[in-house]
């Protein structure tokens, strides 16, 4: 026989039907944006402190990747527990596992120790990010869901806006040793924040054994899209930096600022043409605008091509992101849902990780300018797969 699940039910608080703001909706929004400030500040600094090491492109590649890797690997066993253990148990050993990775890079002085703590980092990660996509989509009202996914995403867009300029900022005024603790710290922040939500009272409850479990049926579609529209950031993370310097383009902190402003605005309304008129009215333009974001880095010539860019990536993939999340979640079934969330960030994470790998190896041989001209094909191949299933259906 099976191990039995977790089945969860609504907290005393939980009384009006189709409101967003509770206490606990808010307090999961700040835990979501320290970790995510927190991660967000490793994100370009991470292959200086590669280069710092003596790496190159093509070992900046894999430390970024192998952190994905790691992160997808963990998610279908984060999705099982989420149902078998709760949301707290799942979240709280994901934060801090985060914090105690991130906090030793600083301590770290040789690349095949990085390899090791990235790996340990995107456990974390994988546990932690599962965990607090399936308590958001708890906490919202189903008729409400690509509304509140919006605002629960917008808070990490929120660090997003200044994470990566924070964390360049400090990197070049402070040690790596410091600025990795200081990332500790924040997700320590939120790891504090985390233990205050009052979670779902849990009941057991038997459910058929399901041989090779690792992903939601029902997820697959909207996670697929994603993987082809997130090989785009891991061009972006691990190598935008790098390319503006070999350009001569100074404003890398404004493209991030930039792109998070553009995500910002666009979840203040994409989730609710999600709600009332599904993915079509959301996908397509979404999806065109990071091709025309792809073709524009590809070009290049200054800094205010970089910012268009940036701006154009902010709007497509801030209405792309959580209306695939809500379509992923929407049709799952009740007990499902953490391994909907878990299906739905393994194909994030396996595009982030497989851009990252790809598209080290193409800088190495063709230059960096060639990773956003594939990067612009991938996004085409997700809405030329978008269009055949709809005009299936």
């Amino acid at each position: 026989m099976s191990a039995p699940l977790i089945k969860e039910t609504p907290p005393p608080f939980s009384t009006t039907k189709d409101k967003i703001w509770t206490r606990d909706f808010t307090l999961i929004c700040l835990s979501n944006f320290f970790i995510f400030l927190g991660f967000q500040m490793t994100l370009p600094t991470i292959p200086l402190f590669v280069e710092h090491l003596g790496g190159n492109d093509q070992l900046i590649g894999l430390v970024v990747g192998i952190f994905t890797f790691s992160a997808l690997l963990i998610r279908p066993y984060a999705g099982h527990q989420l149902e078998r253990k709760g949301r707290r148990y799942v979240y709280l050993l994901g934060l801090a596992i985060f914090v105690i990775s991130v906090g030793s890079f600083g301590l770290i002085t040789s690349l095949l120790f990085l390899f090791l703590f990235r790996m340990i980092q995107g456990i974390g990660w994988g546990f932690s990010t599962t965990a607090s996509g399936t308590i958001a989509t708890d906490l919202i009202p189903p008729n409400r869901r690509g509304e509140g996914m919006g605002y629960f995403g917008l808070f990490g867009n929120i660090a997003l806006a200044f994470g990566p300029t924070l964390g360049l900022t400090l990197a070049g005024s402070i040690s790596f040793t410091k600025l990795f603790t200081i990332c500790a710290i924040l997700g320590l922040f939120a790891l504090i924040l985390s233990s205050r939500i009052q979670y779902k009272k849990r009941e057991p409850v038997v459910e058929p054994h399901r041989k090779w479990d690792f992903y939601e049926k029902t997820a697959l579609p909207p996670s697929i899209l994603l993987f082809f529209i997130t090989v785009t950031f891991g061009g972006i993370a691990a190598f935008l930096p790098l390319y503006t310097v070999q350009k001569g383009i100074s404003g890398i902190e404004w493209y991030f600022l930039l792109f998070a402003i553009a995500l910002m605005i666009t979840r203040t309304f994409a989730g609710r043409i999600y709600d009332t008129k599904g993915h079509r009215a959301v996908f397509a333009p979404g999806a065109i605008s990071i091709v025309f974001a792809m073709i524009l880095l590809a070009w290049l010539p200054n800094s205010l091509v970089l910012y268009l860019a940036a701006i154009l990536y902010g709007l497509g993939f801030g209405a792309l992101q959580p209306a695939l999340q809500a379509w992923a979640v929407q049709t799952a079934a009740s007990n499902r849902k953490g391994m909907a969330n878990a299906t739905f960030f393994s194909f994030f994470d396996l595009g982030v990780g497989i851009g990252a790998i790809a598209f080290g190896q193409i800088a190495y041989v063709l230059g960096y300018h060639s990773i956003y001209i594939t990067s612009a094909c991938s996004v085409l191949i997700s809405i030329l797969l978008y269009f055949t299933w709809i005009g299936k259906k």
